[in-house]
């Protein structure tokens, strides 16, 4: 019986995050556009650009760093 690679589900995680990130990303610049949801103000949009950038570039960073194999 194969055991599950535990890289395989943390590159998983990594990918999941990014992807989110740049969901959240695409999201803002609609709303801080107004062509979805015009009744929120354009602060809620650039806070979910701000919040996707850093699931983008600091997170998955980060996690590496967590989940690095001992030397």
């Amino acid at each position: 019986m194969s055991e599950k690679d535990p890289a395989a589900g943390r590159f998983a995680a990594i990918q999941i995050t990014r992807l989110l990130g740049v969901a959240c990303v695409i999201a803002g610049m609609l709303i801080a556009t107004g062509r979805i949801l015009p009744g929120l103000p354009d602060w809620v949009g650039y806070l979910l650009i701000g919040n996707g950038l850093v699931d983008i570039f600091v997170i998955p960073s980060i996690l590496v760093k967590k989940w690095r194999t001992p030397k």
